[in-house]
C-alpha cells in the first residue's frame, strides 16, 4: 500500500494535541508527503484551511488520530464509507484502540510508511430503532449498542429474539450488544468475556440481571437481533458507541445486525494484541526466559 496523503484528526480537548499535531505535520512534510488537517485542529494550531471531517477521509490514504478510544470511535463512523486505515496515537488513559504510544509514534510511522505494518479489519454493527411516533433512526457502531433504564429506578424488561426466534426477556438494568472490539469496553466492565477481534461474532450481555442465570451469550456474526422494550414506564435509552443517544418507549424495538462496513486499524508495529491486553488489564506475572526466547516485537514465535 503506497501512502502519499496523510490526514490528522485530533481531540482538541486534550491539552497537548495541538503541539503533537504541529510536530507531526512538520515531520510528514519533510518526507515529501501531503498532509491534511481536520479543520478543528487546523484552527487550533493556526494552520488553516483545514478539511471538514466528513470530507477528510475522501482525500487521504491514511488517517492518524490523536486521542483516546472515543476519538477512534467517532472517526470510525465517519470513514465507514471508505476503507481508510486508521493509526491511533494514545493521548488518553486506557486506549485499546489507540495502540501506538507517543514515545514510539515516529518510529511506528517510519515502519508504516515503508509498508511494514499489518491491518486489522474490525466488524461493525448496523442499528435500527423503530416504533412510536418517532421517525426511523439508524446508525453504525464499532463497539456496542447499549439499552439501559436511563433515569428509571426500576429494572427494564427487554424481549430479545435472534433471527425471529425468541431467546428470552431480560429483566435487568439494561443490555449490551457488542462486537468483539467492544468486548473490552462496557461489556467487560459488566462481566462479559473478552472476545478476540478476529472472531467475528455478536455478544449479548445483560447489565445486572434480575435472574442470575441470565449470562452473556456469544452469537454468530450473521444473526439478526431484535430487542423490544416491554416496560410501560417512561422509557429507556439507546446509546451507540457511548456517544449518540436515543429514547425508546414501550413497544419500540431495536434491531442489530452485522454491518457491511468495517473499520481498518493499523496494528502497532511494536506489540501484539496479547501484550496490549496484558498491559491494559494489568495482568501480573512475567515471562520466563524460555517463553521469551525467539519472540519478536509482534509476539510472534520463531523456530
Amino acid at each position: 500500500m503506497l501512502i502519499k496523503k496523510i490526514g490528522i484528526v485530533a481531540n482538541i480537548a486534550k491539552e497537548k494535541s495541538p503541539e503533537y499535531t504541529a510536530s507531526l505535520r512538520e515531520w510528514i512534510l519533510k518526507r515529501g508527503l501531503e498532509v491534511y488537517l481536520e479543520e478543528g485542529i487546523a484552527a487550533k494550531i493556526g494552520c488553516p484551511p483545514g478539511v471538514e471531517k466528513t470530507k477528510l477521509w475522501k482525500t487521504v490514504d491514511l488517517l492518524v488520530v490523536f486521542g483516546g478510544d472515543g476519538t477512534i470511535l467517532r472517526t470510525a463512523r465517519l470513514v465507514r464509507d471508505r476503507d481508510v486505515p486508521i493509526v491511533g496515537i494514545n493521548l488518553g488513559g486506557f486506549g485499546y484502540l489507540t495502540e501506538v504510544n507517543l514515545n514510539e509514534m515516529y518510529a511506528a510511522l517510519e515502519l508504516i510508511l515503508t509498508g511494514d505494518f499489518q491491518l486489522e479489519k474490525r466488524m461493525m454493527l448496523d442499528v435500527e430503532i423503530q416504533g412510536g411516533g418517532e421517525p426511523f433512526r439508524e446508525g453504525t457502531v464499532l463497539n456496542d449498542v447499549v439499552i439501559n433504564r436511563g433515569n428509571l429506578s426500576r429494572i427494564v424488561e427487554l424481549e430479545t429474539t435472534v433471527d425471529g426466534r425468541y431467546l428470552t426477556t431480560f429483566k435487568a438494568d439494561g443490555l449490551i450488544i457488542s462486537t468483539p472490539t467492544g468486548s473490552t469496553a462496557y461489556s467487560l466492565a459488566a462481566g462479559g468475556p473478552i472476545v478476540f477481534p478476529e472472531l467475528n461474532s455478536i455478544l449479548i450481555n445483560p447489565i445486572c440481571p434480575h435472574t442470575l442465570t441470565n449470562r452473556p451469550v456469544i452469537l454468530p456474526e450473521n444473526v439478526e437481533i431484535r430487542v423490544s422494550l416491554c416496560t410501560r414506564e417512561q422509557g429507556a435509552n439507546v446509546t451507540l458507541d457511548g456517544q449518540a443517544s436515543f429514547t425508546v418507549k414501550y413497544g419500540d424495538s431495536v434491531t442489530i445486525r452485522k454491518s457491511r462496513y468495517i473499520t481498518t486499524l493499523v496494528s502497532s508495529p511494536h506489540r501484539g494484541y496479547l501484550e496490549i491486553l496484558r498491559k491494559k488489564l494489568g495482568w501480573g506475572g512475567s515471562q520466563t526466559g524460555a517463553s521469551r526466547k525467539g519472540q519478536d516485537a509482534r509476539g510472534t514465535e520463531h523456530p
